[in-house]
């Protein structure tokens, strides 16, 4: 196993560590950003309150969508998907990657937990909101999946980043507008939440590679 793992193929392919390092540090500024704007605060101002009131309440069919989507980042919903990623990626040899599943998925819900208490931002008068562990969570997983498209592909460092970012933002958006819809969160944490895991994933997945190369 030891071998198997020093031997597979990069978590985070080497052409992309650059431009996602980047994108991880600005991601990390933008996160602390609207933490600190938002620390202790549970009023609605600027984007929140210009997005928020058309997204929120959202009527049949698409709150039923919301709820499925939102199903995704509930425990039982993001434990299945998470093993059936994991699953893929050793059946399609990528050791790593199926590592970087469940590590960056831990990672990045961990920061959000974390944040929460910290930033102290609520919803409803209770409900600590910043950052959105839902959009973290989605967000992780689509890095994860345009990571091994990346490697499977052999996508160049352009194509790389714009199919990294390009499923990163849709399952972003998607998680996000979800729980925008559903009340849970306000658009700026699911902001958050997306910028955590753009953070924290490629962090992730360099340990892994790093961890991997010294055994």
């Amino acid at each position: 196993m030891r071998q198997l793992v020093r031997t597979a193929p990069a978590a985070l392919p080497v052409a992309l560590r650059a431009p996602l390092a980047m994108t991880a540090a600005l991601a990390t500024a933008v996160l602390v950003a609207l933490g600190i704007l938002h620390f202790h605060d549970s009023g609605l101002t600027g984007i929140d309150a210009a997005v928020l009131p058309a997204i929120d309440g959202v009527q049949p069919p698409w709150r039923y969508v919301a709820l499925v989507i939102d199903f995704g980042g509930e425990p039982v919903g993001a434990t299945v998907l998470v093993a059936l990623l994991a699953v893929v990626c050793f059946l399609v040899h990528r050791v790593r990657a199926a590592v970087l599943t469940v590590l960056g998925v831990v990672v990045t819900v961990a920061v959000t937990t974390v944040l929460k208490p910290i930033v102290g931002r609520t919803i409803h008068g209770e409900f600590l909101s910043y950052p959105s562990g839902h959009t973290a969570l989605a967000t992780a997983l689509a890095l994860v999946i345009g990571l091994l498209l990346v490697d499977r592909l052999g996508s160049g460092r352009v194509a790389g980043v714009v199919l990294l970012l390009g499923l990163a933002l849709v399952a972003g958006v998607a998680m996000g507008w979800a729980e925008v819809a559903l009340g849970a969160h306000y658009p700026t944490d699911a902001v958050g939440g997306f910028c955590a895991a753009l953070a924290a994933v490629p962090a992730t997945a360099w340990v892994v590679d790093r961890a991997a190369e010294r055994l």
